[in-house]
């Protein structure tokens, strides 16, 4: 049987690696991209794998509730079951707690958590029918350990962490398996094309303007000396073949690091380095 996987965010990133990852594994990949005209990327690297028969694009804004309802008819109209949902659509909102907006804060959680558990709502229904199934969610290591700078996407992605845990517990004895994948920093878009900087970071008279800059200056540094993102594409294709895969996988030597260091020293120590090196003291 061919098994057949929906993912969100399919455009880019550990979407579009996904889908590429698992159709070379003989999945059938239901791809959904919130701008069907940024498909390009996805169908010439799964062209150049020789896959593109297996990967079908269509449009999800996940905070749309009609798209929304439209791919859970679509699954439901065809008699192959879904064996799996990839939720990784997702942005991050730079800016400093005081100044992101009420309107810039629910934007993010529109899509970081509001979307991502409606998505998984609509097809919830189509598992229980069948008896089995897979859910993974792309979280975050800022969903295990806070981070300046961007408390926004960390709030939206404790958030994601927290929901999901109670979906495990909720959904295990049904045979559907809930995961979370908690990436560190990947060379992904999240940081440069698909990052949404607020307003008061662009502020040059806000009382953050110095910490504004070497955020700043620290994102420029990292480009292109993070890991390659396949590693996470690779993780979710060995999740989805796990017959009793755990809650949580975190991937990334940064976020091993994060979280041992945050475990083992002493909180006013852990709180002293996060803010030298962030730059919480300019």
């Amino acid at each position: 049987m061919v098994k057949t996987a929906v993912i969100t965010g399919a455009s880019s990133g550990f979407g579009l690696l996904t889908c590429v990852t698992l159709a070379r594994r003989g999945w059938r990949v239901l791809a959904t991209m919130r701008d069907l005209s940024r498909r390009d990327k996805l169908e010439s690297a799964a062209r150049d794998a020789g896959v593109l028969e297996r990967i079908e694009c269509h449009a999800l804004d996940v905070t749309n509730a009609q798209q929304t309802a439209a791919i859970a008819d679509l699954v439901s109209s065809r008699p192959e079951p879904l064996h799996a949902l990839v939720n990784n659509a997702g942005f991050a909102v730079s800016g400093f707690a005081e100044e992101v907006t009420d309107a810039e804060l629910r934007d993010q959680f529109e899509t970081n958590f509001f979307g991502t558990a409606a998505v998984t709502r609509a097809l919830l229904p189509r598992m229980r029918k069948q008896g089995f199934g897979y859910i993974v969610m792309l979280s975050s290591i800022s969903g295990r350990v806070g981070f300046p700078g961007i408390s926004s996407y960390v709030a939206s992605k404790f958030a994601l962490d927290g929901w999901t845990e109670s979906l495990r517990y909720e959904m295990g004895t049904r045979g559907i398996r809930i995961v979370l994948i908690e990436p560190g920093k990947f060379e992904t878009d999240i940081w440069t094309r698909n990052a949404q900087i607020s307003d008061g970071m662009k502020d040059p008279d806000s009382p953050n303007a110095a910490r504004v800059a070497h955020f700043q200056s620290g994102v420029k540094r990292d480009l292109g000396k993070r890991p390659d993102p396949q590693a996470v594409a690779d993780l979710i294709a060995r999740v989805l073949e796990n017959p009793r895969p755990k809650l949580r996988y975190v991937i990334g030597t940064d976020a091993h690091k994060a979280l041992l260091a945050r475990k083992i020293l002493p909180e006013r120590l852990w709180e002293r380095i996060i803010v030298k090196i962030s730059g919480m003291d300019q």
